[in-house]
């Protein structure tokens, strides 16, 4: 048998999307095997284990264009690991805590559950599809909003109810309303709102001096308060998603940390690709300079 047309498989980001599949099937692990643990102590580990593979799938791709990697082959094993991590995983979750207490009309909960991992599968696959077809869509945004940020959503609006019920506050009836949230993520995956990718953010990104000192309390504040920030920073990207089209595009720049373009001479640009050694002079931003 001719393995010519065998795929290369570039280790590093096929490790990261490896660690992606194995937290979303401990995940699923934990909602059915976890039982025998202290109330609700397993659905925590499910909703950890299903922030971690966020975590991995946010890495996986970085790694794989910081290498020059990005193959075929990873685009699909990507898919597969993230219908098992943000698919099948949240669905599961919000199902055994919430859904299938939803019994009128009959069978509302688990279709709700249905609806939302199918959406997520037809997400994947027109992002699939549009990148076999060679359709350029702008890496600067997603279609839809992103099978991992609905997740990031729904599991961490998850770990909040379950850490409210816990310390003894009484929300009712305000549970069911991850109901509604999971229906209207499945309608956001796959409609046509224009998400930010944040791809731009790498190892080799720079910002100011107060851009890093935010992002340092953030994170720590995060830890600090790990019950409930990651519900306040997945639910900001899912209304900043919303609001996007009303903000400014010199506000949608500075938040999504979008490379400054430089307009740069076809004939220098040629001349650089060729090798040779050219000053590059700075922009010219005052007309009067080009006379």
């Amino acid at each position: 048998m001719s393995h010519a047309h065998e795929p290369r498989i570039p280790v590093l980001p096929t490790l990261m999307t490896a660690g992606n599949i194995l937290c979303g099937f401990v995940a699923i692990l934990q909602i059915f095997d976890g039982r025998h643990l202290d109330e609700h102590q397993h659905y925590y580990y499910a909703i950890v284990f299903i922030l971690l593979a966020c975590l991995f799938d946010a890495l996986d791709g970085r790694v794989a264009r910081m290498g020059g990697a990005e193959s075929p082959f990873g685009r699909e094993l990507d898919s597969l690991a993230d219908i098992v991590s943000f698919g099948v995983a949240p669905a599961l979750l919000v199902h055994d805590i919430v859904l299938k207490e939803i019994d009128t009309p009959k069978g509302l909960g688990w279709l709700i559950s249905c609806v939302y991992l199918v959406c997520g599968a037809m997400r994947l696959a027109r992002f699939n599809c549009l990148a076999a077809a060679d359709v350029k869509c702008s890496s600067k945004s997603f279609r839809g909003c992103p099978i991992p940020a609905a997740a990031g959503v729904i599991s961490s609006l998850t770990l909040l109810v379950i850490w409210l019920d816990g310390n003894g506050r009484e929300i009712g009836h305000w549970k069911y309303a991850l109901a509604g949230l999971m229906a209207l993520l499945s309608y956001l995956m796959v409609s046509n709102l224009e998400y930010p990718s944040f791809k731009a953010v790498n190892w080799r990104t720079k910002r100011s001096f107060h851009w890093v000192l935010i992002s340092i309390v953030v994170i720590a504040f995060t830890v600090m308060n790990w019950h409930w920030m990651p519900s306040v920073i997945f639910v900001s990207y899912l209304l900043y998603g919303l609001a996007r089209p009303w903000i400014s595009r010199q506000w949608r720049q500075e938040i999504e940390i979008e490379p400054e373009s430089i307009e740069v001479d076809p004939e220098v640009e040629t001349r650089i690709l060729a090798g040779d050694e050219i000053a590059v002079p700075p922009p010219v931003t005052d007309p009067a300079a080009q006379i």
